[in-house]
């Protein structure tokens, strides 16, 4: 893996990405969400997916999108109430569906990129997460076995990066898009703005090239709001 990690663009950044595979996608709600690569994998129309990402985007946006083309076969998710396309495929039975805790979700990301087989979480006991699951107590408190995500590709989106892969996150997008970088086989980082490598503060980097494998400046990003709330001019 040479220095220069850069790839024309979206289309460039998904080659090797087919159908039936794992696939980590980063954000928050629609916020810091790999717009141009998720409309790469509509075009592509790779299916049989398995999408891990802290929420399913809205009906008509993000991976929405691909819900809409049945190109997700399992949701690996946290928090899914924005989609009614989600809701009616979960409750057919045509969508497979794993909730899981927002911290846990984190924390598998976070156990493959620190090479950690399985963490131990006591969000879950007693509940139906925990049905199958290894349990073992410390200190008198039980906990969870979780396992480390196995992903083949993780899809991130950051503010700015630089042609060597490091990679500066804005507000909420932080939230689930770096520990996401550091967990795929192969990383796809597309971003706002492309900097020559040097042109980054190093204090301000999130995450460092070592886990970037492909990265290109994106276009056209919409930024949609979930729940748009205005108040009345007086």
């Amino acid at each position: 893996m040479g220095f220069n990690k850069v790839v024309k663009d979206a289309n460039e950044a998904c080659q090797g990405i087919q159908s039936g595979m794992t696939l980590m996608l980063g954000g928050f709600g629609l916020c810091g969400i790999p717009e141009n690569c998720i409309t790469e994998l509509v075009n592509m129309k790779v299916n049989n997916l398995t999408c891990i990402s802290n929420n399913a985007g809205v009906d008509d946006f993000g991976l929405g999108l691909l819900l809409q083309g049945k190109q997700v076969k399992k949701m690996i998710s946290s928090y899914v109430g924005e989609n009614a396309e989600f809701e009616r495929q979960m409750l057919s039975g045509e969508l497979d569906v794993e909730l899981i805790p927002q911290g846990t979700l984190a924390q598998r990301c976070m156990a493959a990129g620190y090479g950690m087989p399985a963490i131990f979480t006591p969000a879950g006991v007693g509940t139906e997460v925990a049905e199958g699951k290894e349990m073992r107590v410390f200190n008198g408190k039980k906990y969870l076995m979780e396992y480390a995500f196995d992903a083949d590709f993780a899809i991130v989106k950051a503010w700015k990066g630089d042609t060597m892969g490091n990679l500066i996150f804005r507000s909420t997008a932080r939230n689930f898009n770096p520990v996401m970088a550091m967990a795929g086989k192969i990383t796809i980082a597309e971003v706002e703005e492309l900097v020559p490598a040097g042109e980054l503060d190093p204090d301000h980097i999130h995450t460092p090239g070592i886990y970037v494998h492909r990265i290109f400046q994106g276009k056209q990003y919409e930024k949609r709001i979930e729940q748009r709330t205005t108040q009345k001019r007086a």
